[in-house]
C-alpha cells in the first residue's frame, strides 16, 4: 500500500493506493482478507465504520447455528443434496447453491485451524444437529456467540498477518469508470470520523484495483428490529454505482427481544414461556393467545415449537401453528398499541377459557423433547436453566433477570436473504466488485438456519480465489486514478459543502429523517404488506429523497457521517419498496417470511376478522418461477427484470478433465451465465 494526496476541489484529500480494499470488518470482510493474504495478495487494506461494530461481532441466538456439508454419523449426504437443499426455497440460482454447498468444509475447517471452537467428538466427527429446512442434521455451533468467536479468531489472524485496517472510515461512495458492461469499480471515498473538523473535511479517497463490499443486512432501514444498534448497512453505495440488486422482498422475520437486541429461538421457545400483553404503562396484563388458541394444547406445542421454527412463516399461521403466535405478537403490539412479553417465572394459563398447562397437554414431539433433556420441570425459568444456562446468562449480563422479569419482545427484521447479485465467484456486474456476506443476495425466499454464515465464508474465500489468480495487478497512480473520479469526488465534496449551514437551527432533522424512513418500512415492508400501502409507500420513499438532496442541511462537518448515511438509508428503502411493490403488482401472495393481505384471501380464524385475510402463492406461479432483478439507473428511474433461476450444474466431473483445467488456470474463468 501506498499513500499521497492529491487536490480537488480546493481540499487537499489523502490517496491510499491498495490492489484490493475490503469495506467492513465483520465475519465475511476478514474472512476475504485471510484469504487474500494466504494466497499472496498482501497489497490489501480494509476500511471500516467501527471495527467492533456490526452484526456478526453483536449478534447471536440461543444457539448460533453454522451450516456446513454433514461431517459425521451414516446419515449420507453430498455437494449436490446440500445445494438441492439450500435451492429448496426457490429463487435461489442453482450453480450459487452449488459453490456454497462444495466449499463449506474448507471454509468450516479454516475456522476450526484459526480457533473457532465447533465440537467434535472423539473421533475427531464434528456431529451435527437439524435446523429450520435442513433434512440431514448439517447444522453445528460454537454456542450463542458463534459469529463472534468467527470474528475473534479471524481478527486474531488479521491483526497476525499485520494487514492495514482503517478505523473509523465511513464509505460514502464506490468509485467507477467506464459504462454499461464495462464498468469497473476503481475505489472509494470515505469519510475518516476523527478528521471531520480538518481541512479536508474527513474525505480520504482509496485508489483499488479490487474493492469486497462486505457491509452487512440494511438494518438501518427497521424500527422494529433485531439487528444489533451498531448495523445500518451500506447498500446505497452499490446501488449508486450500478450494482445489480435481487430477491429484495426476501427477508427474514422473526421474535426476538427488544431492549437487549436478541433472537427467541430453540430453548427460548422450548421452555415454554407464558406470552403476556400489558397497556403503554404495564398495566391490565392479559394472555392475549388465548384468545384465538382453542385449547392449552395446541397453543402450549405451538410455543414450544417456535423454538426450530423460529422464523415467521406463512405456511405455519393455519392449523393453529407456531406462526399464528408472531402474528398475534404483531397485532398486540402493532395494532393494539400494547407491550407483549415472555415470561419465564410461570407457566402459561387458561385463564378460565382453556385449561392451565400441563405436561399431558403436550403433543408427542414436545414432550419427549423435554423428557429427553432431562426438563420435565415446575417453570419455564427451571426448564431453562436446564436446558441451557448461558441462554439465561446472556441476559443477566445485559441487565436483565429473566428469573425475575418479564422479557419484552416484538415480531422484528433479522436476515436479508437479498442483496446485490454476485456469480459463483461473488462478483458483482460491476467489475471488480465482490458483495460478499449478507450484503450479497445469493439466498432465496427461504434457507436453513445457519446458511447465511457458511455463504459469507464460502463467497469471501471464492472472491479472493478469484481476485487472486486474475486481478492480483498492480495499482494505477494516484493521478491517474483521480482523472477517473475527478467529477464523482467533486460531486460529494460540492454536496457537503452545500448542507453545511452553522445557521441551521433544526438539530433533530436528522434523526427525524431516520426515524421516518424506519417507519415507513416497518409499517409496509416487513412482516405484513398490503398492495395500496407499499405503493403509497414507495411515493413517499421517492419524495423524502428528493427532499434530502435538495434541501437538506446540517450545523457542521460532524454531521456529515449521518447526513451521508441517511442518504444511503433513504435510497436503499425506496428501492426495497419498489421492489415489493413490483412483486405485488405480478401477483405475489404470502411466501418466505412475510404475508399479504388480500381482502380476496382466506379467512384462517374468524377471531382475526376479515382484515387478515391472506393467500399463500399458487403453485408454480411467475414470481416463484423467477428472480426480480433491480437496478438503479439514477433520478429516482428503476429497472425491474425478472430472470429464470439457474438449475444445479449436473456436470460429470470427471477427474482427468477437472485436473486439466484446474493445471491450465481454466477453473478461475471469469464467469458466463449460462441461460436456460
Amino acid at each position: 500500500m501506498t499513500s499521497t494526496q492529491v487536490k480537488v476541489a480546493g481540499l487537499r484529500l489523502p490517496v491510499h493506493s491498495v490492489n484490493t480494499l475490503i469495506i467492513g470488518s465483520g465475519a465475511a470482510a476478514l474472512k476475504a482478507a485471510v484469504s487474500l493474504h494466504r494466497l499472496g495478495l498482501t497489497d490489501i487494506a480494509l476500511a471500516t465504520e467501527d471495527r467492533e461494530g456490526g452484526t456478526s461481532r453483536n449478534a447471536g441466538s440461543d444457539k448460533q447455528t453454522y451450516y456446513k456439508l454433514s461431517l459425521a454419523g451414516s446419515l449420507a449426504d453430498s455437494v449436490f443434496e446440500m445445494a438441492r437443499d439450500l435451492s429448496a426455497g426457490g429463487s435461489m440460482h442453482g450453480d450459487i447453491a452449488l459453490a456454497e454447498a462444495a466449499t463449506s468444509p474448507r471454509a468450516f475447517f479454516d475456522l476450526v485451524e484459526l480457533g473457532v471452537p465447533f465440537p467434535h467428538d472423539k473421533y475427531g466427527a464434528y456431529v451435527g444437529y437439524k435446523t429450520d429446512h435442513d433434512p440431514k442434521q448439517r447444522a453445528t455451533s460454537a454456542g450463542p456467540l458463534t459469529s463472534r468467536l468467527m470474528c475473534e479468531a479471524l481478527g486474531r489472524e488479521v491483526r497476525r498477518r499485520r494487514i492495514p485496517i482503517f478505523d473509523r472510515h465511513q464509505v460514502i461512495a464506490l468509485l467507477t469508470h467506464g459504462q454499461g458492461k464495462a464498468r469497473r469499480v476503481v475505489g472509494a471515498m470515505a469519510l475518516n470520523k476523527k478528521k471531520l473538523t480538518s481541512s479536508s473535511l474527513g474525505f480520504v479517497l482509496f485508489n483499488a484495483v479490487n474493492c469486497v463490499l462486505a457491509t452487512g443486512g440494511p438494518a438501518g432501514i427497521y424500527k422494529t428490529s433485531v439487528y444489533p444498534e451498531s448495523q445500518l448497512g451500506s447498500h446505497g453505495l452499490a446501488f449508486e454505482a450500478g450494482a445489480i440488486a435481487q430477491n429484495l422482498t426476501e427477508s427474514q422475520f422473526g421474535l426476538a427481544s427488544t431492549k437487549f437486541r436478541w433472537n427467541l429461538s430453540g430453548t427460548y421457545q422450548q421452555a415454554i414461556p407464558r406470552y403476556i400483553s400489558t397497556d403503554r404503562d404495564g398495566q391490565d396484563e392479559r394472555q392475549f393467545l388465548n384468545e384465538v388458541f382453542p385449547d392449552m394444547g395446541k397453543l402450549a406445542t405451538a410455543i414450544f415449537l417456535k423454538g426450530y421454527q423460529w422464523p415467521f412463516d406463512p405456511r405455519r399461521i393455519p392449523n393453529y401453528g407456531s406462526s399464528l403466535i408472531d402474528l398475534l405478537v404483531y397485532r398486540e403490539t402493532v395494532i393494539r398499541q400494547r407491550r407483549v412479553f415472555l415470561d419465564y417465572r410461570r407457566n402459561p394459563s387458561g385463564e378460565g377459557r382453556l385449561a392451565d398447562f400441563s405436561f399431558d397437554l403436550l403433543d408427542r414431539e414436545a414432550y419427549d423433547y423435554l423428557a429427553k433433556s432431562g426438563a420435565l420441570l415446575e417453570t419455564p425459568i427451571q426448564r431453562l436453566a436446564k436446558m441451557n444456562p448461558p441462554a439465561i446468562a446472556i441476559y443477566k449480563e445485559n441487565g436483565i433477570d429473566l428469573a425475575r422479569e418479564p422479557l419484552e419482545i416484538a415480531l422484528c427484521a433479522q436476515h436479508n436473504n437479498g442483496g446485490f447479485k454476485g456469480n459463483i465467484w461473488w462478483e458483482s456486474n460491476i467489475r471488480h466488485l465482490f458483495p460478499v456476506g449478507e450484503v450479497n443476495g445469493s439466498h432465496g425466499v427461504w434457507r436453513p438456519g445457519g446458511s447465511a454464515l457458511n455463504a459469507g465464508q464460502v463467497g469471501a474465500l471464492r472472491a479472493a480465489l478469484f481476485i487472486a489468480r486474475n486481478y492480483a495487478r498492480g495499482t494505477p497512480s494516484a493521478r491517474e486514478f483521480l482523472a477517473q473520479v475527478r467529477s464523482s469526488v467533486q460531486e460529494k465534496i460540492s454536496f457537503a459543502r452545500k448542507i453545511i449551514d452553522p445557521s441551521f437551527s433544526d438539530g433533530e432533522f436528522l434523526k427525524r429523517t431516520r426515524e421516518e424512513i424506519r417507519e415507513r418500512m416497518s409499517a409496509w415492508g416487513a412482516a405484513i404488506r398490503r398492495r395500496d400501502k407499499v405503493h403509497a409507500a414507495v411515493r413517499e420513499a421517492w419524495a423524502l429523497s428528493k427532499e434530502l438532496l435538495s434541501k437538506m442541511r446540517i450545523r457542521s462537518s460532524l454531521e456529515l457521517p449521518d447526513a451521508f448515511k441517511n442518504l444511503d438509508l433513504c435510497l436503499t428503502h425506496a428501492l426495497y419498496l419498489e421492489a415489493i411493490a413490483e412483486y405485488l403488482d405480478r401477483g405475489g401472495q404470502s411466501r418466505g417470511s412475510f404475508v399479504v393481505l388480500n381482502e380476496k384471501g382466506r379467512e384462517f380464524y374468524s377471531e382475526l376478522g376479515d382484515e387478515w385475510r391472506f393467500s399463500l402463492n399458487a403453485a408454480s406461479s411467475f414470481v416463484d418461477t423467477k428472480i426480480l432483478e433491480i437496478t438503479f439507473m439514477g433520478k429516482q428511474k428503476v429497472r425491474k427484470k425478472w430472470v429464470d433461476v439457474r438449475p444445479i450444474p449436473d456436470e460429470e466431473g470427471w477427474f482427468e478433465r477437472v485436473w486439466e483445467d484446474y493445471r491450465k488456470g481454466r477453473t478461475f474463468q471469469p464467469f458466463k451465465e449460462k441461460r436456460r
